[in-house]
């Protein structure tokens, strides 16, 4: 069955428009604008870091989230650690060069306080970064720390993303 060269624009153009109207049913919601980030509960207090981690994570949440200095606003505590395992599996006896991967877990805990009994609500986080060491000190080290640090923003926006999904459910 051929097709008129009149019915084939205006088949193409149905295609077109239903293509557009069912793109146009799905909800998408911006995660740095919006409903979303005016919530209440992102007008976060951070607490005072007790580590270079800690401080890397709650520098991340405040540029993303917001921060507040009200005192009846959520305070964002964050409790941090890493570890870090040379990756044998990956060495080769003519490379001098060996790989390390760190891993930073980040805890993030949301408490209330504006006098309401409501439990607060805490989020944990892993994130991975690797590195290569080759016995010079200054670089090996350098190597590690940014490493740490690089992990220790990935957990940050994880943190982040999970604060934000748990606002869009509840």
């Amino acid at each position: 069955m051929s097709w008129s060269r009149r019915s084939r624009p205006i088949a193409l153009a149905a295609i077109l428009l239903a293509t557009g109207a069912a793109l146009g049913a799905c909800s998408f919601s911006p995660v740095y604008s919006g409903a979303l980030a005016s919530q209440p509960l992102l007008n976060l207090a951070y607490a005072k870091p007790n580590s270079r981690l800690e401080q890397v994570v709650y520098q991340e949440l405040a540029l993303r989230l917001g921060s507040s200095t009200s005192e009846t606003a959520p305070l964002a505590t964050v409790s941090v650690s890493s570890s870090a395992g040379g990756l044998g599996f990956l060495t080769s006896t003519a490379n001098p060069s060996k790989p390390y991967r760190v891993t930073v877990t980040a805890t993030l805990t949301i408490a209330r306080r504006d006098g309401s009994d409501i439990e607060p609500i805490s989020f944990t986080r892993r994130a991975t970064a690797e590195y290569t060491a080759n016995s010079q000190v200054l670089a090996d080290t350098t190597a590690a720390t940014e490493a740490t640090e690089r992990a220790a923003k990935a957990a940050a926006e994880s943190l982040r993303l999970a604060v934000l999904a748990a606002l869009s459910r509840g």
